[in-house]
């Protein structure tokens, strides 16, 4: 049966997510996104202001992601393939300057469109409805274009990750995000002159749409892998490493787009090395998973203001999972990722 889960506190109160002094209302997760994010009670200069949207699509031969990531002084956006047979990956970014946090929508579930046009970068994401729709056009990685149009289904009957976080710190610091672990994916994209296809049966999409004030020296670990077993859609979202989590967790089992909570989930790794497996536990024993690298990926950057130190991984998790009712879920070799980055921003 379901484990004592202490301290997590469940939001299921709509409202605004910050008072007009610029501190949260709630802290906790929730299934849903139900608290506005009212950025004009913000307290902090807007070259505090984090915000990003990324989106990640796997299938057993290749993936893709997408991630437009403002932070007031500055936006970015990035595109990587991978190629899970020859496992290599091919990545391009782009930037904007003084950008002034404009850029990107205020809510995660109204319609929007997300342009970010440059010569060599021009990509669109649309909320249209239960979809979100992916649209790349002449996007330029070495001798390559990439081109193409993806869209995925948002089943809004589904939960969702959603945590509202903040920092003891500082108490207008803060940290809400909406994670959608598991959107069939339909669509393709021309790399290289080859044609890629996505089929909704195999391809799955992740959505991470983040907004808050960070402190200027961050660390997070986050995990997450999705698919379908014996019929049924799966995923699960693992992480932490930032903010005051002494009312929550991110760590959520979905089966059949229902939450299975999970308290606390630690990661296993040597040396953060992303060559080799990292291990996941739960202090709950509820959770017990290995990830086998396919894809290993570090990446380090300085720029003086602005330093990242990333190990990442894509590969295939095993391992298994107790739901609330008591049954275990086994899972052999699902596509997913794990991550584990310092920033400097």
């Amino acid at each position: 049966m379901r484990k004592n889960l202490g301290l997590q506190n469940e939001i299921t109160v709509s409202g605004t997510l910050l008072s007009s002094k610029g501190t949260l209302n709630q802290r906790g997760w929730a299934r849903k996104p139900i608290l506005t994010y009212n950025k004009e009670n913000i307290a902090k200069s807007w070259i505090r202001i984090k915000e990003w949207d990324h989106f990640s699509i796997l299938n057993p031969e290749f993936g893709i992601q997408l991630t437009i990531g403002d932070i007031g002084y500055l936006t970015q956006m990035s595109f990587v393939f991978l190629d899970f047979k020859k496992r290599k990956r091919f990545d391009y970014a782009t930037m904007k300057f003084l950008t002034r946090s404009k850029l990107l929508p205020q809510s995660s579930l109204e319609d929007s469109i997300i342009e970010f046009p440059t010569n060599k970068f021009n990509a669109t994401i649309e909320k249209r409805g239960n979809l979100r729709l992916l649209k790349l056009d002449n996007i330029q990685i070495g001798k390559k274009i990439v081109q193409g149009d993806v869209k995925l289904t948002d089943d809004p009957s589904m939960d969702n990750t959603v945590v509202v976080t903040g920092y003891k710190e500082d108490s207008k610091l803060f940290y809400y995000n909406h994670k959608v672990n598991y959107m069939p994916a339909k669509g393709g994209i021309n790399f290289g002159g080859k044609e890629y296809t996505f089929d909704p049966q195999t391809s799955f999409g992740l959505m991470d749409w983040g907004r808050g004030i960070w402190p200027y020296r961050t660390h997070w670990l986050w995990g997450s892998a999705c698919g379908i077993i014996d019929g049924i859609p799966i995923a699960f979202n693992i992480g932490y490493g930032f903010g005051d989590l002494s009312s929550h967790t991110e760590n959520i089992f979905f089966y059949n787009g229902k939450v299975h909570k999970l308290d606390e989930v630690v990661f296993h790794h040597e040396n953060r090395d992303p060559s080799k497996p990292w291990k996941f536990t739960s202090n709950d024993n509820r959770f017990r998973m290995e990830l086998v690298p396919l894809i290993p990926h570090r990446e380090k950057l300085n720029y003086g203001l602005i330093s990242l130190n990333s190990c990442l991984l894509h590969g295939l998790y095993s391992g298994e999972v107790l739901l609330d009712e008591g049954d275990i879920i086994r899972i052999e070799n699902m596509l997913g990722h794990a991550e584990d980055i310092y920033w400097r921003w």
